[in-house]
Order: C-alpha cells, then sequence, then structure tokens
C-alpha cells in the first residue's frame, strides 16, 4: 500500500510539473492601453478562446506612449495610440503593416472612422474607440452654465474648473477660444494661446488626468474639460452632470490599435486586434467604459438609450465644427516651451 501511494504521489507530482511546464510555454500578447479603457473580462474571454495569455499594462498620455515605444525596451506587441500619435509613428517607422487577412473584424468598423489623414489606407491602424472634447459641468452647483470655451475664463467659476493635464489638450482648448486651428504651426498664435491660459491659471482649481471623473463624480469641482467617453461615465454616475461640445468647436479624435515594429508576436497581436474589432467584444467594451465604438453592430447591441445618447453618438451636425489632431513633430520643440511655461507661471 505505501508502494501503491508512493507511486501516485509520483504521478501527480510529475503532471503537476507537467501542467505547469505547459503554462510557461504558453503563447502571450503584450498589450499597452489608456488606463480605464476596457473590460477585463474581455481579456479573460480572449485568452480562453485563443490560448494566448494577455500581459496587460496602461499608459497615461500619447508622450508617455511614444516614449516607451521610441526607447524599445517594451516589446508590446498591440498599443492604442491616438491619431496624431499613429501619424507620427508612421512616420518615424515604429509600427508595422497589418496584415488584413488576419484581422477580418476590420470590415465591420464604419466607414467615417476609415482613412482619415493619420492613417490614409487603415493600413497600420484599426479603430478602438472615438469622440469628442468638451465642457462637462455640475448643474447643482451652477446658476449659469458655460456654453463655450471662452466660459472657462469667466471670474465667476474661479476655482471650479478642471482643465486636463495634457499638453494637446490643454493648448487646444486656449487656441480654439482664440479662433485658430488646433494644429496650429504658427508661432504668435501658440504664443497668444499661452498667454490665455496663463491668465486662466488662477480661476483654475486643478490640472489633473483621469482623476477628473471622480473629482466631478463626487462634485470636487463644477466644471472640467473631458473626453466625451469618460462624460458619458461621469453622467451614469452622477445624474446632475452635463456635457457639451462648446460654441467655438473643438477636436474630434481616434482611438486605433497598433502593432510596434519590435513586437514579438505579431500573429497574436492580429488575432486579438481581430478579436476586440468584434462586434460582441466591442459591444461589452464600449457599454463597460462608456466610449463610443466605431462599429455600428456593436452600436446596435447597446440600450437604445446609450445608441441615442448625443453625447456618445453626436449628430454630423453637432460635429460638423470639429477637428482631428495631426502630428505637430516639426514644432514639437515650440509646444514643450510654451507647455512648460504654462506649468511654471505663477
Amino acid at each position: 500500500m505505501k508502494r501503491n501511494s508512493l507511486i501516485v504521489l509520483l504521478m501527480v507530482l510529475l503532471i503537476s510539473i507537467f501542467i505547469v511546464g505547459c503554462g510557461e510555454d504558453k503563447p502571450k500578447v503584450n498589450v499597452y492601453n489608456w488606463g480605464d479603457y476596457i473590460d477585463i473580462d474581455v481579456l479573460d474571454q480572449f485568452e480562453e478562446e485563443y490560448g494566448i495569455k494577455v500581459v496587460y499594462d496602461t499608459f497615461a498620455t500619447n508622450e508617455d506612449l511614444y516614449v516607451k515605444i521610441l526607447q524599445g525596451g517594451s516589446n508590446y506587441d498591440v498599443v492604442f495610440p491616438s491619431d496624431y500619435m499613429i501619424e507620427r509613428m508612421i512616420k518615424e517607422e515604429l509600427l508595422v503593416k497589418i496584415n488584413k487577412n488576419n484581422v477580418a473584424n476590420i470590415k465591420k468598423v464604419g466607414d467615417q472612422f476609415l482613412n482619415h489623414s493619420y492613417d490614409p489606407n487603415n493600413e497600420y491602424s484599426v479603430p478602438y474607440m472615438w469622440g469628442t472634447v468638451g465642457i462637462i459641468y455640475n448643474t447643482a452647483m451652477l446658476d449659469d452654465y458655460p456654453e463655450s470655451w471662452a466660459d472657462l475664463w469667466d471670474e465667476k467659476y474661479k476655482g471650479q474648473i478642471i482643465m486636463y493635464n495634457s499638453q494637446r489638450d490643454a493648448l487646444a482648448v486656449g487656441l480654439r477660444k482664440l479662433g485658430y486651428s488646433l494644429n496650429s504651426r504658427d508661432e504668435r498664435e501658440l504664443e497668444e494661446a499661452k498667454v490665455e491660459l496663463i491668465k486662466q491659471k488662477p480661476l483654475v482649481y486643478a490640472y489633473m488626468g483621469d482623476e477628473i471623473k471622480d473629482a466631478m463624480i463626487s462634485g470636487e469641482a463644477a466644471i472640467a474639460v473631458v473626453y466625451s467617453g469618460d462624460a458619458v461615465y461621469m453622467k451614469w454616475q452622477n445624474p446632475d452632470l452635463e456635457y457639451i461640445i462648446p460654441s467655438e468647436g473643438t477636436n474630434l479624435w481616434f482611438d486605433a490599435m497598433v502593432i510596434p515594429n519590435n513586437a514579438q508576436n505579431k500573429d497574436a497581436a492580429e488575432k486579438f486586434i481581430d478579436f476586440m474589432t468584434r462586434p460582441d467584444i466591442a459591444a461589452k467594451n464600449a457599454e463597460y467604459i462608456g466610449y463610443s465604438s466605431p462599429i455600428p453592430e456593436a452600436v446596435a447591441l447597446l440600450d437604445k438609450e446609450v445608441q441615442s445618447d448625443p453625447v456618445a453618438y453626436p449628430s454630423d451636425e453637432d460635429i460638423k465644427n470639429t477637428e482631428v489632431f495631426n502630428d505637430v513633430i516639426d514644432v514639437i520643440h515650440i509646444y514643450d516651451r510654451i507647455w512648460t511655461e504654462i506649468m511654471s507661471a505663477e
């Protein structure tokens, strides 16, 4: 009996070692995405369906992502940059072309979300989410509501305004207030926007990133510059919040999935991108994070209330006065200097 027990024990041990060994050999895909920008359950579903382990990491800004990829030490297989950063990464040959035969679900993406200037033939990117930048405000905390970017310079809102701690997004507000392009390369125009943003600083409660959501939901401030997808989520949590696209117009943005040129597993990357573009998965993500899907079949799976929400899915009329960010790497030294001067101003 002792001998039989020992044999059984050895067999269990060998099986355990085999299972662990197999687990170590399991293929993996390294994914780098924005914070709070996915339903984590879909990662488990991908692993279950494909037998590929997802190693998941997050970043806070496009610039953080860019530096990480430029340094070349990360070995990410799929990353999620925004429009202008995709344009830059293509120019600098930091991305590889996607084999669309392996990403059949790209055909599910709406035509209006394809072939934009940052990747004219969608050779390098597959759209993930889209939206606008606008103003969210708390109707219970204000007597008069903002309607324009210029209103963020009104003394009556002093100490109640949250601005994005983001070079492009903050400068875009100053540029649009002045009637200039969000993609201005004119140093004089950028200097004028700097002056405006420095004038505004005494009215600003804080410059924030992802923390804006909690701050606005809790009533820590009354007004904030936000992405439309975050606005949808905030409105779910606090019905006193409302979102507007300012009268001067705004940024229309796109985030997409791309494959860095140092990816270790391009095959797994394309499987992951195809999976994320599948309507049921895209709907699950959109429902969880509140952002807008570029896949009509996914939108059709959402609650009717969400489908008809003009914050999440604005009409063509709503977004007629919008502009997509372009890469401004040729004048980035001016942007960097001006942003540093704004942040260091008293």
